[in-house]
């Protein structure tokens, strides 16, 4: 892990958490968007969420696993807060107009409070997990390991918190398969992409971290 100044550490909690934020908004409002892969049920929240792991886990890896726990309880509040707002004004994809937010939305705030329940969880465990690992010197089982526990977590308590007995006739008779099914293609394409993307990206992180640090010992010098 590199050393960083204080600035530095504001800075990256300030744009990491934004992202964050961004992802689980928009996770929170795909996953109101059911489709159907090879058969099988699902949502497009399977394709956006990943991110949220492959931000982590570079967060651990290169600024250590304090920062990244204040990234998530940084998020917490506003992700659930915006992720209400915002599936409420687009509810099912289509545009409700700002009288939405005049009436309470049980499908809606279930779907929130689960991903608020859910993030936390699957990211504390997702950094636990990653924390333990990150010394080894296979760079890939860190985030694969993270991975693959910190995104069971996350399903479980998210499709049970919001849709067991759902107001969606349609959720709450195909949660299971739709968690199940969520949950293998996440673990995919984050072993596919993510993970590739993972070792690109820090590589070019520790890589732009050296120059920096580097430039900054010749000014000093």
């Amino acid at each position: 892990m590199t050393s960083f100044s204080q600035s530095q550490r504001v800075k990256a909690l300030f744009w990491l958490s934004l992202f964050h934020l961004l992802v689980i908004t928009s996770s929170n409002y795909l996953v109101q968007l059911p489709i159907s892969v090879f058969g099988f049920h699902t949502t497009w929240g399977a394709f956006s969420f990943p991110f949220i792991f492959l931000a982590t886990d570079l967060t651990v890896r290169i600024f250590g696993a304090p920062l990244a726990r204040r990234i998530i309880f940084a998020v917490m509040i506003p992700a659930l807060v915006v992720s209400y707002i915002i599936s409420s004004l687009f509810y099912m994809g289509s545009w409700q107009g700002f009288g939405a937010l005049a009436h309470f939305n049980l499908f809606v705030a279930r779907i929130a409070v689960a991903s608020f329940m859910a993030y936390t969880l699957g990211q504390i465990l997702d950094v636990r997990v990653f924390n333990r690992l990150r010394q080894n010197r296979r760079w890939w089982l860190a985030p694969t390991v993270s991975t693959i526990f910190g995104n069971a977590s996350d399903t479980i308590a998210f499709f049970f918190i919001a849709f067991w007995r759902s107001p969606d006739a349609f959720m709450a008779q195909h949660w299971m398969e739709i968690a199940l099914v969520d949950y293998t293609f996440k673990v995919l394409i984050s072993l596919i992409f993510f993970l590739p993307m993972y070792g690109v990206l820090l590589n070019m992180c520790l890589k732009r971290l050296a120059d920096k640090s580097e430039i900054s010992m010749l000014q000093t010098s």
